[in-house]
């Protein structure tokens, strides 16, 4: 699978031309919450995470025996990389286990805590500065995913009374937002690539180390053909394909501004959902989705960043 997006040769793509990207970038992330709800149920998570890994690994596999030459890394970038990957089946499981009880929109808006989380671990693990931006940009994200899970519920809210779905998602975007700065921090100047490919090679170990015992009692040739298809379809348009575009976009408007996307995943949210004729949310929830979006638009307007060639 490779992505053909304009390469930087001195001259820079328009900005209209990266946010677009980037858009459609975040628009396949948020159809993963509405895949994931649809076949949650079907098989057990670790097994559903197992396979999406594997699919994405067997279908990167060849991208990179092709641009670097696949090569076995040293015992220590593979300790580098278990960690990373570590994180993220421990978000990946959550959110499938999450599926079962909690809608597709909450846990999008739950993910939009993510990067404030992250910032917050950033400012400690590699001495990142916040940014009075960033900072702001917390506020309205937070009363926004509050609002959303509680129902606009002061009671609710007061009492933490968060469901089971809604507890095990939150749990699971902590481990996330370990993710960018883990990644920061172990990165030694390998291209970007090499490293995902072995996260995802990494995170097949971890998911037969913990689930692999349950493959024996897995009805394979019950499972339907749509299930298949959503597994697919995650490992290929909302694992490697996104990679490939939030990379390259990156170049162009860095980690941040890129990162600030994913405020809108609620909202897209609710979109995919009512164009699949499942209703759209009531006027109070959507109260609450309106008011993560002034996130993204404060790390948009304050954050100036130069394009740069380098590969990230």
């Amino acid at each position: 699978m490779i992505i053909n997006l304009p390469q930087n040769r001195g001259t820079h793509p328009p900005l209209w031309q990266v946010h677009g990207c980037i858009l459609f970038s975040t628009t396949l992330v948020a159809t993963s919450f509405t895949v994931g709800k649809a076949i949650a149920p079907a098989l057990d998570p670790g097994i559903i995470i197992l396979l999406r890994f594997i699919c994405a690994a067997c279908f990167f596999m060849p991208y990179i025996q092709w641009q670097y030459k696949l090569t076995s890394p040293s015992a220590a970038a593979l300790f580098r990389y278990s960690l990373i990957s570590g994180v993220l089946v421990g978000f990946f499981w959550s959110m499938f286990q999450a599926l079962r009880y909690t809608t597709a929109l909450n846990t999008g808006v739950i993910f939009t805590l993510v990067p404030g989380i992250s910032s917050l671990y950033s400012a400690v693990l590699v001495k990142e500065k916040l940014g009075k931006y960033r900072l702001a940009s917390l506020l309205p994200a937070t009363l926004g995913a509050l609002w959303v899970i509680f129902q606009g519920n002061l009671q609710r809210m007061l009492t933490l009374d968060l469901n089971q779905g809604d507890l095990i998602f939150f749990i699971g975007c902590l481990l996330m937002a370990l993710y960018p700065p883990l990644v920061k921090r172990f990165h030694r100047d390998e291209p970007m690539a090499i490293m995902t490919f072995w996260v995802l090679v990494t995170g097949c170990g971890w998911l037969l180390l913990l689930f692999g015992y349950k493959l024996p009692t897995v009805s394979w040739m019950e499972i339907q053909p749509k299930i298949w298809a959503g597994i697919i379809y995650l490992a290929i348009f909302t694992t490697i394909i996104t990679f490939f575009i939030t990379k390259w976009a990156t170049l162009y408007l860095g980690p941040t501004r890129v990162t600030a996307y994913s405020f809108l995943h609620p909202p897209l949210i609710v979109s995919i959902e009512w164009l699949l004729g499942h209703g759209i949310p009531s006027l109070s929830t959507l109260f609450g989705v309106i008011l993560i979006l002034p996130a993204m638009l404060l790390i948009q307007g304050g954050v100036k960043q130069k394009p740069t060639s380098k590969e990230q």
